[in-house]
């Protein structure tokens, strides 16, 4: 990353002082969930998984809590970072497969998670057990416009890492018994700035 029309030397601090974070959330969900990481291109790519587990989604206008499928027994996350200053890379179009000995076991797309933690991709799924197993992610080119004649060239090459040998969280995660807003949460809080 250069300075440029679009960047100040400051500002590329600031945005690597971002992804400097990142990474830290990265390592620290390494260590507490056991990730892969690979880079790709110019991309840092980070597997992880876990028990399957309820989120919230949106019902019209309102916010509701949804359980994972009854049949769900792990969650897939995957993060995508850049290679270059670590930020999280957003609007992607992600897809994991999973294999074991050449054969197919899942192949589904990821879309985008909010997390208080760790921005993500990701889904709850089934799989027949721990495995092991073969971890393919396929991360197509970016669909968005970039800003800077010096640094905008990036994300327009198809990338695919491959994890071999990792087994996987099977379970589900428990829910909280009762949220303190109910199970409409409130609207976004229109002009303030934290």
């Amino acid at each position: 990353m250069a300075p440029s029309n679009e960047a100040t030397l400051e500002q590329l601090d600031v945005a690597r002082a971002e992804g400097d974070a990142y990474r830290r959330a990265m390592r620290a969900m390494a260590d507490e969930e056991g990730a892969v990481t690979a880079e790709a291109g110019d991309l840092v790519i980070g597997f992880v998984n876990e028990a399957a587990e309820g989120m919230y989604a949106l019902d019209g206008d309102r916010l509701v809590w949804r359980e994972a499928a009854q049949d769900a027994n792990v969650h897939l996350e995957v993060v995508v970072a850049d290679a270059g200053d670590g930020r999280f890379v957003p609007g992607l179009s992600v897809r994991l497969e999973l294999t074991r000995d050449g054969a197919p076991v899942l192949a589904t797309e990821l879309p985008f998670l909010w997390h208080p933690f760790l921005h993500h991709y990701g889904t709850n799924a089934v799989v027949p057990d721990e495995g092991p197993y073969r971890v393919r992610v396929r991360v197509a080119p970016a669909g968005f416009m970039r800003h800077d004649p010096v640094n905008g060239r990036r994300y327009a090459e198809p990338v695919e890492v491959h994890f071999d040998d990792v087994r996987l969280t099977n379970g589900r995660k428990p829910s909280p018994d009762a949220e303190p807003r109910g199970a409409e949460a409130p609207s976004a809080r229109a002009g303030r700035v934290a």
